[in-house]
């Protein structure tokens, strides 16, 4: 009981975290006039679509997740790995990249898999994930070469972030750092008593990582890793068309404002409250929408993805429990 109150309490911390970055973000806005589009312009037929579009690519993570689990010898429900997944995702909003976590310990937890193993095919999932956004990334870049530009000499900062993070030496002494502390902590610990544990924990690992290479239906998550990210992309674009500033703007611009909010999720922050505003508003504005329609439309398409986050994780961490009834009873008494 004192676990699950202090579980609840650090949600409440960490999301009132976020909320207040986003209130410091706001705090200047035009209120009056954020309220008056909401009202007179805003249409939520589009973003009930745009949540709609978001469960199915949640859905669609399910599938591939155990796509990748399967290969290593255990075949979890479909129900409890959806929940796992919701839960994870809700677990970000309390604290960033907890997620994973989460929904490893969670269905280890109900499905009696190894927790690292789990963990390896999640680190297995985000490399995928990293490449299909850095694909995306090229092709936004390329198609909107121009605008591009125009965003890097508007904001130096970013410019001069992204070159001196390219050219800088330190990010090759960072590597090399990395492995040779991977090699001395195999040289000393070798002989002690935890490192055979630790070993264990990293083939674990590396089973889930290599999973892929087992994997019967590669097809089919090949398609599911497509279709997730063309699912996010159309959950954001279909919101161009709820504001009249935005409906008029075609798929290549809406895959720009796309790329540069989803390095606002990538950020460590939790739900993105903050960086993935300032990224689709700059982005945006690039295209003419003026600063307080391109708020709006950050906070009302946010706001409704994150709220659909907590209702849907809520009934999750709830649901999981009651569905596994039988298995709830087993580990109490285990």
């Amino acid at each position: 009981m004192k676990k699950r109150l202090l579980n609840a309490l650090k949600f409440i911390i960490f999301l009132g975290i976020g909320a207040g970055l986003l209130w410091l973000y706001y705090r200047d806005a035009n209120k009056e006039q954020m309220l008056a589009i909401i009202k007179n312009e805003f249409k939520v037929g589009w973003i009930i679509v745009s949540l709609l579009l978001g469960l199915i690519s949640h859905i669609s993570r399910t599938i591939r997740w155990k796509l990748l689990i399967e290969p290593t010898g255990s075949s979890p429900k479909l129900k409890n790995t959806f929940l796992a997944v919701m839960i994870g995702y809700f677990a970000n909003l309390g604290l960033p990249r907890m997620g994973e976590i989460a929904r490893c310990g969670v269905l280890s937890k109900y499905e009696k898999i190894s927790f690292s193993t789990l963990v390896g095919t999640v680190m297995f999932e985000r490399a995928i994930d990293m490449i299909i956004l850095l694909i995306i990334t090229l092709i936004a870049v390329v198609s909107q070469h121009s605008v591009f530009i125009r965003y890097l000499d508007a904001h130096p900062a970013v410019k001069e972030a992204i070159s001196g993070f390219v050219s800088s030496p330190w990010l090759w002494v960072s590597i090399a750092g990395v492995i040779l502390a991977f090699v001395a902590a195999h040289f000393f610990l070798k002989k002690s008593k935890g490192y055979t544990r630790i070993k264990q924990i990293m083939q674990q690992i590396w089973e889930g990582l290599s999973s892929i290479k087992k994997m019967e239906k590669r097809g089919l998550f090949i398609f599911h890793s497509i279709f997730i990210w063309v699912c996010y992309y159309l959950m954001n674009y279909v919101c161009f068309f709820a504001f009249d500033f935005t409906s008029s703007f075609g798929p290549m611009v809406g895959l720009f404002v796309f790329v540069m909010g989803s390095y606002g999720m990538v950020a460590p922050v939790q739900g993105g409250f903050g960086p993935w505003h300032a990224l689709t508003i700059s982005a945006l504005v690039l295209f003419g929408v003026k600063e307080t329609p391109a708020e709006t439309f950050a906070l009302v398409v946010h706001s409704s993805m994150t709220l659909m986050i907590i209702i849907v994780g809520f009934i999750s961490v709830i649901v999981l429990p009651l569905v596994n009834n039988k298995k709830t009873k087993d580990i109490a008494t285990a």
